[in-house]
């Protein structure tokens, strides 16, 4: 009997831990998620209609749908001049209505392309690239014109670039700033190849544009620009055009100066500053000042260091070729003065790198039998500097060991700025790592087209870490590498000014070719990489 009750007891047990290991696998949770793409179930008048003459199309749906993002999402070719109205936007609806607020051209096929406008309700899945078709004449257009788009500097293109095209029979080079084009289409958020479609048999120019105004107009100061410079007869078959975006440089241009305190001034400008040549006047007194950078790099600026003065007219004036301006501006009593400041650029020295001192107002002298370099064991460093106005840093020069504690003592009067005003005692202290904590970096660039070219190492931000000019194609050794994930490119340098040069639209020349090596180069701490860039892979 015992058996009999022990067995029951078992069977009990068994069959409640069944039925709860049932119970949490069998829990409800809603069912599976909804990944489908809401259907078209009609359309009024139908997609690729002929002869159409209505101011409103309305889409059904198989299910609630929302409609979001339109304004950027939906590509119109040609465009209208007057954006239709499109409802719903935000709610749920089964249908949406776009009602024409423009004249439309006769015997000409429209395009709607809604992008990834339209979603389900629920889950909010995409009805992609879906093209609503109709022709004012007798029959759809169904000609295509296909490329890519990329960018003559970034190794990725930028999102939502506009693909334009224009008759050739009247374009000039003014047209794409004045004029809307006959065809349009855009990559939208993701895609970097295009396809203009249901076009007419002609002969046409195409330009792509990072269009920041959103008006098909090009807007030098603000917009990319791609071109090809010869014209496009359709049809044509087998050919995929890429079109390559730069942003062009400026015409020089300075802006007002703006007081910043008792003794300088900021001036912002457009274009290329470099040896620009700027002069003051009170009166007719000659007012000497220096130029500095603006300590933003990224802002396009310059300081003008000025002898502190009581307030009157002051007359600055910029020029560079046949560009000449003067800004006729007053000397304010303000309550910041801009005095010496010295300060180290970095704590940890780089072997790559030197080490530089900057300083708030421009150096007349340095004093150098007062400047003292010692290492950790208190001995003396031999070493030379230059001072670099224009970004206001003394720069030293002295063989570095690794493992190496520094320190850099200013006395007294080792440094007199612009304004006569001489430094206290300063002691500054920075250091060197060992050698084994870096790698090296030998690349071997094959296939070179044409010399010279400059190949870069940059980090995933961007930063240009290293680069080396060449006129053969000998490997390229970089030693002492932080150990990271580096970008490689090679730019060609055609003009042979050792800088990456920016394309112009007017001038019909393209940006300066740059070659992305496709993959990233791994350099380890106390590692030896060999790389080989094929500019033809």
């Amino acid at each position: 009997m015992k058996n009999i009750y022990l067995i029951l007891l078992l069977l009990v047990i068994g069959t409640f831990t069944f039925i709860t290991s049932c119970a949490k696998r069998g829990t409800i949770n809603g069912g599976s998620k909804d990944t489908i793409a809401p259907k078209i179930t009609s359309s009024s008048p139908d997609n690729f209609s002929t002869n159409f003459s209505g101011k409103e199309i309305k889409i059904y749906f198989n299910e609630l749908i929302k409609v979001k993002d339109i304004n950027k999402q939906l590509i119109i070719s040609p465009p209208l001049e007057k954006k239709p109205l499109i409802i719903p936007q935000g709610s749920a609806s089964k249908f949406i209505s776009v009602k024409l607020l423009d004249e439309l051209k006769p015997n000409t096929t429209y395009s709607f392309n809604f992008g990834q406008s339209i979603t389900d309700n629920n889950e909010g899945n995409p009805y992609s690239q879906f093209k609503y078709v109709f022709s004012t004449g007798t029959y759809i257009d169904s000609l295509v014109l296909a490329g890519r788009i990329k960018d003559a500097y970034e190794q990725k293109p930028d999102n939502f670039v506009s693909i334009q095209l224009y008759d050739a029979t009247t374009f000039q080079d003014s047209t794409i700033y004045k004029e809307t084009p006959l065809y349009v289409t855009n990559t939208l958020d993701s895609l970097k190849v295009f396809a203009l479609e249901n076009l007419k048999a002609g002969e046409y120019r195409i330009i792509a544009l990072k269009d920041k105004n959103n008006n098909y107009k090009y807007d030098p100061k603000s917009d990319k620009v791609a071109f090809i410079d010869e014209s496009i007869t359709l049809p044509i078959f087998n050919t995929i055009y890429e079109l390559e975006l730069f942003k062009e440089k400026p015409e020089l241009k300075f802006d007002r100066p703006i007081q910043q305190s008792n003794n300088k001034f900021f001036i912002g400008f457009q274009g290329d500053a470099k040896d620009v040549k700027v002069s003051a006047k009170m009166g007719e007194e000659e007012i000497p000042f220096r130029i500095t950078r603006y300590p933003e790099k990224e802002r396009d600026s310059l300081q003008l260091f000025f002898p502190i003065s009581k307030p009157d007219s002051l007359v600055i004036t910029v020029e560079k070729g046949e560009y000449i301006k003067s800004f006729k501006t007053k000397i304010k009593e303000l309550k910041l003065t801009d005095s010496l400041d010295i300060n180290p650029t970095q704590s940890n020295l780089n072997f790559r790198d030197s080490y530089s001192l900057k300083t708030k107002t421009p150096i007349n002298t340095i004093d150098k039998s007062k400047i003292i370099l010692l290492n950790k064991d208190s001995l003396a460093i031999p070493f030379e500097y230059n001072y670099d106005e224009f970004e206001q840093k003394i720069i030293f020069d002295f063989k570095k060991e690794e493992s190496q504690k520094y320190q850099i003592e200013l006395l007294p009067g080792a440094i007199t700025d612009f304004y006569s005003t001489q430094n206290d005692s300063l002691l500054f202290t920075f250091s060197t790592k060992a050698l084994s904590d870096y790698g090296n970096l030998n690349v071997t660039v094959k296939n070179i087209d044409r010399f010279p070219y400059i190949l870069e190492i940059l980090t995933d931000k961007g930063e240009i870490i290293a680069r080396e000019a060449r006129n053969d194609d000998q490997p390229i050794f970089f030693e002492s590498i932080e150990p990271r994930i580096y970008t490689l490119r090679v730019i060609y340098d055609d003009n042979k000014n050792n800088i990456w040069d920016t394309g112009s639209y007017l001038e019909k020349r393209q940006a300066e070719q740059i070659i992305y090596f496709p993959k990233g180069v791994d350099v380890r701490a106390n590692w030896d990489v060999e790389q080989e860039f094929d500019l033809e892979e």
